[in-house]
């Protein structure tokens, strides 16, 4: 389909209503839990997570205002993107495979890759984007906090650590030697008895937090990194989905992945 302005997929009137309703419904969720945290209530970034859905949903949104969208498949991120409006932010939050970083860079409004969790695929996502890219491509680190051996991403950090992990050399390869990368923070995905629980304190959420601050003291004393990274001096954290995003923008979060809050129940793949 073309991605003329006049021809971009179209939801139907009433899908489109029960969108926005659902959208403004998040925002004004993820408003009041950055309110009510005692530090830090710059709002979050809200990205919603478009897995399976029609771009024509996705366009809906996007004419109420929402910019930032996730995906968890490269073929399926590409053939929206080739679609859809120029000026989406595209996050990839899918498991990431070094044989889709190519196909991945190669997307002109692709904004961040979440699931960067080892050297190699950093290298090669720098070694793929055009040429003619303006602006380097931010990159989360997964973290792994709740040790699940289904789950991608290298183990958490404690203040305790020596500065010598997989998790602080993979930051300080990007940071120095990926130039058309910039490191921007740290993305988890909890357990879901974790996510799922009644308790106000997550300890996926802790996790993650505890190793950004463990992470950020290492790499600020670290006097030769060239490179910049973070965002106003300090790693952004994405961590939060549809069942627990609340509790994780009171514990830090400065982006939540939300999917089915917005969208609606899946279909099967």
């Amino acid at each position: 389909m073309s991605s003329d302005a006049t021809n971009y997929p179209t939801a139907s009137p009433e899908r489109a209503e029960e969108l926005r309703t659902a959208l403004d419904e998040v925002r004004a969720r993820v408003r009041a839990a950055a309110e009510s945290r005692s530090e830090n209530s710059v709002e979050p970034r809200l990205v919603a997570v478009s897995k399976y859905k029609p771009a024509a949903d996705i366009m809906a949104c996007y004419q109420h205002g929402q910019r930032d969208f996730g995906e968890n498949y490269a073929a399926e991120l590409a053939e929206k993107a080739a679609v859809l409006p120029k000026d989406i932010r595209w996050h990839f939050i899918g498991g990431l495979q070094s044989n889709k970083c190519k196909s991945l860079a190669a997307i002109p409004n692709i904004y961040a890759i979440q699931t960067v969790d080892s050297a190699k695929k950093a290298t090669a996502l720098n070694k793929s984007l055009p040429a003619d890219r303006e602006t380097p491509l931010n990159i989360y680190i997964q973290v792994n906090t709740s040790g699940e051996d289904q789950k991608s991403g290298i183990l958490p950090l404690k203040k305790s650590e020596p500065a010598s992990t997989d998790l602080v050399e993979l930051a300080k390869l990007i940071i120095q030697d990926c130039p058309r990368l910039r490191l921007v923070g740290l993305m988890t995905i909890g357990s879901f008895e974790a996510s799922t629980s009644s308790d106000e304190e997550n300890p996926d959420f802790k996790s993650l937090v505890e190793t950004k601050e463990a992470l950020t003291e290492i790499l600020g004393n670290d006097s030769s990194l060239s490179g910049e990274w973070g965002v106003n001096g300090s790693l952004e954290l994405s961590m939060g989905m549809s069942a627990d995003f609340e509790l994780a923008i009171r514990a830090g979060s400065g982006s939540v992945r939300v999917g089915t809050g917005v969208f609606g129940s899946r279909p099967p793949k």
